[in-house]
């Protein structure tokens, strides 16, 4: 069986994340997200993929290539306009068979690699030609809602119902078996109040115009997200350490303990003093310690050193160093990042309350109680630098000796604290 696979999108509510990647590159447990995405539907049986590209597509295709690397086959087509998931499905029209029914998802879902077996034996057992699968959700209307009738068949799609209207909490999910006659649907798809082709407007064409039967897989308990905030990535990552085995490639010094599954890469060298507690995945060519703590659920990439410091919980982009007395908890550090002497990230309210943070211009409750900051690529700080919990530091940025940072810093800034001017904010350009 084919899969597409729409990845055109810039995913803004992950900026600075995506700074310098596309969505589908942004590395958790190891690998970019779209690799995992990739090597779980290889697993299943699918054999072939189209990737819809458009945002730093260029930096998908070196990766991925033709796919020989992960052993199935990789198209590409890229989607010269963003008028909308339909519209991004449409450019699959050459790609598929006139007879075969072909899974798509959108690129920014990530789940359970079981759940596509469980799809395809369900759609090959049961002879079925279209398939939306469903996830239960505690905030109806922050999605796309399914009403299904007795027999389990999709009678409606209700994007973001006010919660009075009371239709279930059967989210779309995200992941679809079709056959060629959506396509058709989409041709007779007409744009949206949002200037967009909708697929669920094509969904809803393809049931009550074409007479086609769309039946329901409603994910359980198995991990499901979309990633479309920061912390979705810390949440992600936890779900794939859980799951890998330990493996020791580098060096290890001696009076080093290493407890729980850690894997530590190639030409990594951890040295005395150095505590690693596992589930950890600590890539190629890093040096941490002496004396580094490596709490749990931490991703450290590649070509990162590590000092005496503490790190808990949280992703580190390559080419990053923490080299002297600093804490970072439950954050996400990305490439190129310097953290210098002392500088520490607030992960905690000390009113021990959920933390906001500002995604796009909008204060939104991630419902945590520990979350650190997003750093972006290329910042560099001073000694003794404090920032506060849920805070984005813009790429490029720097932050001046013994400042705190109590709001989020734009790309490209000087933040410092002058001893006579107070706190000093001004572009680098």
């Amino acid at each position: 069986m084919k899969a597409v696979i729409l990845s055109a999108g810039r995913g803004k509510r992950l900026n600075p994340i995506t700074y310098n990647r596309p969505k589908p590159l942004i590395p958790v447990c190891g690998k970019p997200l779209l690799e995992h995405t990739i090597l779980g539907l290889k697993n299943a049986g699918i054999d072939s993929i189209l990737l819809i590209v458009g945002y730093k597509q260029e930096l998908i295709k070196e990766y991925f290539g033709k796919g020989e690397k992960f052993g199935i086959k990789i198209e590409y087509i890229t989607q010269e306009e963003n008028l909308g998931t339909a519209h991004a499905t449409a450019y699959a029209r050459s790609f598929i068979d006139d007879d075969s029914p072909f899974l798509l998802m959108y690129g920014d879902i990530f789940v359970d690699q079981e759940i596509y077996s469980d799809i395809l034996k369900k759609i090959e057992k049961k002879h079925i030609k279209c398939l939306i699968t469903l996830k239960e959700v505690k905030e109806p209307q922050q999605y796309g809602i399914i009403t299904l009738d007795s027999d389990g068949l999709v009678r409606k799609i209700i994007e973001k119902p006010s919660p009075e209207r009371k239709v279930g909490n059967l989210a779309n999910a995200g992941i679809y078996i079709f056959d060629s006659l959506i396509f058709k649907a989409i041709e007779m798809t007409k744009k949206s109040p949002r200037n967009e082709f909708e697929l669920t407007d094509s969904i809803d064409i393809l049931i009550n115009q074409l007479d086609r039967q769309i039946h329901s897989h409603v994910i359980g308990n198995q991990y499901w997200s979309d990633i479309g905030l920061p912390w979705q990535l810390l949440e992600a990552n936890c779900f794939l350490l859980d799951k890998i085995e330990g493996k020791i490639a580098g060096f290890i010094e001696e009076n080093v303990k290493i407890t729980g599954n850690v894997y530590i890469g190639n030409d990594t060298v951890i040295e005395s003093g150095t505590i690693i507690k596992g589930p950890c995945y600590i890539g190629n060519n890093n040096k941490i310690g002496p004396n580094a703590y490596i709490r749990p659920y931490c991703f450290i990439e590649d070509n990162c050193h590590v000092g005496m410091s503490e790190i808990k919980n949280s992703i580190i982009f390559s080419n990053t160093a923490l080299p002297h007395f600093n804490y970072v908890g439950d954050s996400i550090i990305c490439e190129n990042v310097n953290l210098a002497a002392g500088s520490k990230i607030s992960n905690l309210r000390l009113d021990d309350g959920t933390i906001n943070v500002n995604i796009d211009e909008k204060l939104i409750n991630s419902n945590l109680r520990k979350l650190g900051s997003i750093v972006g690529p290329n910042v560099k700080t001073g000694i003794n630098i404090s920032i506060m919990c849920g805070k984005i530091i813009g790429e490029n940025s720097w932050i001046g000796p013994n400042t705190l940072v109590n709001e989020d810093i734009p790309p490209n800034m000087l933040y410092y604290q002058d001893p006579d001017k107070g706190l000093i904010k001004k572009s680098k350009k």
